[in-house]
């Protein structure tokens, strides 16, 4: 218990039981050089092409069941647990390879937060749009009917819905996200719980699931660049291109605000950055 005690007596603090990477570097030449750097590439655009070929089909597959029979299919409850489950599954198994980032947002709010440097950010963000693309092409090759009839799985606002809601939706539902991420991989939290085992994929998928539920009806759940992008360049319909800004704008601004919050409130950045300052004065 006592390594849990942030203060020690007479003011001192105790050592810290736990060590925070230092920040990655805005641009690091040498990464560019290793096999890891490209590995962890080709890991990102086979898992976004999985993750999108799984959810589209069970989203155009639900469609096809339920056409004429509202309790055929697996029900908004089956695809948000179709994409909860395949985030599970994948940041799984490329969390040792690539951090398992599988959505363009994530991999924003982790290199704001300097987990990440800019160009494997970018190259991240290029090979899960790819994979993306390629995932929703598979579903298109092996349903190409049901495809064109039900919507391709391409994200647009509902009905009934403004664009400011979708947007807001997107945000929240983002920042949900990006959020978890952030919590389940926080090595101070790993460090001060390390009795309680806890596998980082499951509440970030958890947390994937349940943004579907709550934001399935307005926007179809975006909360992942990469998804709505490889839906609207196979379905590419002119509903789903006009609706596209919402599912990279709002993922952007949630990702940041899960960020900065995660960053510099509850790891106290921003005190630590004052007080380092106050020091040096």
């Amino acid at each position: 218990m006592a390594k849990d005690i942030e203060g020690a007596e007479h003011g001192e603090f105790a050592a810290k039981d736990y060590h925070d990477p230092p920040p990655t570097p805005l641009f690091d030449a040498e990464e560019l050089t290793k096999w890891s750097f490209y590995r962890a590439l080709i890991a990102e655009f086979i898992a976004t092409l999985l993750f999108l070929y799984i959810t589209v089909l069970t989203v155009i597959g639900y469609k096809s069941q339920s056409n004429g029979d509202q309790c055929g299919g697996v029900g908004i409850l089956g695809i948000a647990w179709a994409f909860g489950g395949m985030i599970f599954v994948l940041v799984y198994c490329t969390a040792g390879i690539s951090g398992g980032h599988i959505n363009p947002a994530v991999t924003f709010g982790l290199f704001l937060a300097r987990k990440v440097s800019l160009p494997r950010a970018v190259l991240y963000i290029v090979a899960q749009s790819l994979g993306a693309i390629c995932g929703v092409g598979l579903v298109k090759a092996f349903q190409k009917t049901y495809y064109e009839e039900y919507g391709g799985g391409a994200n647009e606002l509902s009905a009934g819905y403004n664009k400011g809601t979708g947007l807001g939706a997107e945000i929240i539902g983002t920042f949900v996200l990006v959020y978890t991420v952030f919590s389940a991989t926080d090595p101070k939290r790993n460090a001060r719980d390390s009795h309680v085992p806890v596998l980082a994929p499951l509440p970030i998928g958890f947390a994937v699931f349940i943004v579907h539920l709550a934001t399935i009806p307005i926007t179809g759940t975006g909360i992942n660049p990469a998804r709505s992008f490889g839906a609207a360049v196979i379905y590419n319909k002119d509903k789903a291109w006009d609706d596209q800004w919402i599912f990279w704008v709002g993922p952007f601004i949630g990702a940041a605000i899960a960020a900065l919050y995660h960053q510099y409130i509850l790891r106290a950045g921003a005190i630590k950055a004052l007080g380092s300052f106050r020091s040096n004065a």
